[in-house]
């Protein structure tokens, strides 16, 4: 099973920015799409980005569509999630996930079709 391992979260200023990392484990990561989400407090946790697996197609919640960039680097087995313009309401911990099968589509990841999960990484706006 892929082992998934964020990092680069921190505090910042709104209007501020922020590159996430997510280290993945195991040879089948070029195989993947992956995905970035994230969840505040009080709240379900939510879709943010999701990358196919060669990095050909994303796809984004509207929330952060234009501030946020997904990209990923398969020789170096990891996905990016690069954030812009932060706003207080981007204060959340953010997970990365990996698609349940091979080859998925970038959608289906989005609807909660999740293979694991990331121990996730803070990131907190300050207004």
């Amino acid at each position: 099973q892929v082992q998934l391992v964020e990092s680069g979260g921190g505090l910042v200023q709104a209007g501020g920015s922020l590159i996430l990392s997510c280290a993945a484990s195991g040879r089948t990561f070029s195989t993947y799409t992956m995905g970035w989400f994230r969840q505040a407090p009080g709240k379900e946790r939510e879709f943010v980005a999701s990358i196919s697996s060669t990095g050909g197609s994303t796809y984004y919640a509207d929330s952060v569509k234009g501030r946020f960039t997904i990209s990923r680097d398969n020789a170096k087995n990891t996905v990016y999630l690069q954030m812009s313009s932060l706003k207080p309401e981007d204060t959340a911990v953010y997970y990365c996930a990996i698609d349940a099968t091979m080859f998925g589509n970038i959608y289906n990841i989005a609807r909660g079709r999740i293979g694991s999960w990331g121990q996730g990484t803070q990131v907190t706006v300050s207004s």
